[in-house]
């Protein structure tokens, strides 16, 4: 992937490289616990299903999609909740229909007015970043799902994307955890060995090291204890311990 790559055609592919995997699957694989607390790997694609459904419709100027959806709590109740109602699906319909989504948002991002701002779940998001957290939910997601059954998914420089997500939005990541921030760059080595910089490159604060471990400490996948990353000044050890690339 070229640093100016386009994100929609990286979501497109991150959307087949998944497909390719589901198809594979077995009744009994899709019956699976899947990394995800809780759930099975039908139960995963199920929540993208319903996640994406919603990013269409954000998309699409339905705005009071989220309203119908439905559900109190935080965002990971009201996910466990809207997975709880509707399990239970065989996996090829679960697979239809998040084949039907995945195949009509890209579309109807690029579709998007300029300048536009879409009802997201913490704040309105651009197109382009909407599309970014599609594409930063589904690899997480994927890891879920590949992990507990083998199935081989390296890495690619489509976590180019969501590693600048994550830089991206360090500040709202302090703000949520109540936490005092400040200027972080970061120095990643990406999964083909380039060098990925993000930040004043003046910033006192530093993350270095994976580009791959960045990403899953910053999708709740890893510890930072348990990486090679370095965090230096005063506030990157802070930045890398609040990380995310997700809202929630």
């Amino acid at each position: 992937m070229a640093q100016g790559a386009d994100i929609l055609d990286d979501l497109v592919a991150e959307y087949r490289r998944l497909d390719a995997v589901l198809a594979t699957l077995t009744p009994e694989m899709w019956a699976r616990p899947s990394a995800a607390a809780g759930w099975s790997v039908s139960d995963v694609v199920l929540h993208l299903a319903q996640t994406e459904e919603l990013a269409l419709a954000s998309a699409v100027g339905d705005r009071d999609a989220f309203v119908r959806r439905g559900g109190d709590g935080s965002v990971d109740e009201l996910a466990d909740g809207w997975v709880a109602a509707e399990r239970g699906a065989p996996p090829g319909q679960v697979l239809d229909r998040w084949r039907k989504a995945t195949a009509a948002t890209p579309a109807a991002l690029a579709g998007c007015a300029p300048g536009a701002r879409l009802p997201w779940v913490a704040v309105p998001l651009s197109p382009r970043t909407l599309a970014t957290t599609r594409l930063a939910e589904h690899w997480a997601h994927a890891l879920d799902i590949v992990g507990p059954l083998g199935v081989d998914y390296p890495d690619t420089a489509r976590l180019r994307h969501i590693a600048r997500l994550a830089h991206r939005t360090l500040p709202y990541a302090f703000a949520v955890a109540g936490e005092q921030g400040g200027p972080v760059r970061c120095e990643l080595a990406g999964p083909d060995g380039d060098l990925w910089r993000f930040g004043d490159p003046d910033a006192p604060s530093v993350i270095s090291g994976s580009a791959s471990e960045f990403c899953r400490v910053g999708a709740r996948r890893l510890a930072p204890e348990d990486t090679g990353l370095k965090a230096e000044g005063p506030h990157g050890a802070a930045a890398l311990r609040v990380l995310r690339n997700y809202a929630a």
